[in-house]
């Protein structure tokens, strides 16, 4: 069976890597990565190079990026996207192309697909994200797609109800989460020294553009950097760095500028990789920021998050989520209440067990079908 992944960003391929690890040992498969968005932007830390470590037999490249994140921009890497796109789908043949989310790249790849037949299996289908404009995308997405994976049993409703029936759609629980309960993280000595992290407590954070209320970015950018600043006093703060959305640049520059104010108390990381950033979840104090991250995974390392703003507003929380306006006063409330709550024992609603062995056994049954 010829399968192909689409992988866009840092964040996709660490939620695919369980998957592929074990399709790459499967001979059933033959197995081609199509790298392409912000894995070939150096401003994003050309993360196809993590990639290319794992050692797989065939990796594609299609660079369709550009450098700028206003409106004309993003449409602008759409359409560049769709046309190099065009061009590959009519030259490669598969019998399935995974596809993963809700990034407009994403969208454009598969859209590209739709005139030439291909058959996408989508990850994270069905999910609801209200401050940002990936909720169209991923729809989009979904309509596009064979077969459907989806984290929950609800999400599995939502995208019967997009596409109209309930036929190879399956509810497996999310991919990044496979073989969780037995992770191991890297030596907390080897780790802090690796990164330079004092001996104290650090809080880790991320922070993406509300691509939805794109008239308050500006803003929200100014809440999060002051919140910081004053949560810096306390914890020491480590940063992953904003990925390619609409307006991202305006939250990459207010964390530089913290940065350059307190050096010693900021780590700027533009990509860990996943053993770097489950080791960092694993030792942090807590979570803060609007990443899917802080709501798909979190709860399985007994983490509590400070979920700010609408990014992430519609989509299914586990217990262990303080939701906080984006205000700096607000963030510092639930900061602080978040930090008090000592150690989340609770549920991860994304989890079930076997996820990958599952959605293998479930693409071989579809291949035979076909």
């Amino acid at each position: 069976m010829r399968v192909a992944v689409l992988t866009s960003s840092r964040a996709d391929y660490g939620i695919y890597r369980p998957l592929l690890q074990e399709i790459k040992t499967d001979s059933f498969f033959e197995l081609e990565i199509i790298s392409f968005g912000t894995h070939l932007s150096k401003n994003h830390g050309f993360t196809v190079n993590d990639i290319i470590k794992d050692d797989y037999s065939c990796i594609h490249r299609i660079s369709s990026m550009i450098s700028n994140d206003d409106e004309e921009a993003i449409v602008t890497s759409y359409g560049l996207t769709i046309l190099k796109f065009a061009d590959f789908w009519k030259n490669q043949k598969y019998d399935l192309v995974f596809c993963l989310g809700d990034r407009f790249e994403m969208s454009a790849a598969v859209q590209a697909g739709v005139p030439f037949g291909i058959k996408f299996a989508h990850f994270h289908g069905g999910e609801t994200t209200l401050g940002a404009i990936d909720n169209v995308y991923r729809h989009q997405i979904t309509l596009a797609s064979s077969l459907h994976f989806t984290a929950t049993d609800i999400f599995k409703e939502k995208v019967a109800d997009i596409i109209g029936t309930s036929d190879n759609v399956f509810s497996i629980g999310s991919l990044s989460l496979n073989n969780i309960k037995d992770f191991v993280p890297i030596e907390r000595k080897a780790f802090y020294e690796k990164f330079s992290i004092p001996e104290q407590e650090f809080i880790l954070v991320t922070f993406h553009p509300e691509t939805m209320s794109l008239k308050d970015n500006a803003h929200y950018a100014n809440e999060m950097k002051k919140a910081l600043l004053k949560i810096s006093a306390n914890f020491f703060v480590i940063i992953t760095m904003p990925n390619a959305d609409t307006q991202g640049s305006i939250y990459r520059e207010g964390i530089e500028k913290l940065k350059e104010i307190s050096p010693e108390r900021f780590l700027l990381i533009e990509n860990f990789g996943k053993l770097n950033y489950f080791s960092a979840m694993y030792y942090s104090k807590l979570l803060l920021g609007n990443t899917s991250s802080g709501i798909l995974e979190a709860a399985s390392f007994n983490k509590y998050v400070v979920n700010v703003g609408d990014r992430q507003k519609g989509r299914l929380q586990s217990e262990n989520i303080f939701n906080s306006d984006f205000e700096e006063n607000a963030i510092l409330s639930a900061v602080d209440k978040a930090a008090k709550s000592g150690k989340f024992e609770g549920e991860n609603v994304y989890y079930k067990n076997k996820v990958v062995k599952n959605t293998i056994k479930i693409v071989k049954e579809f291949y035979e079908n076909i």
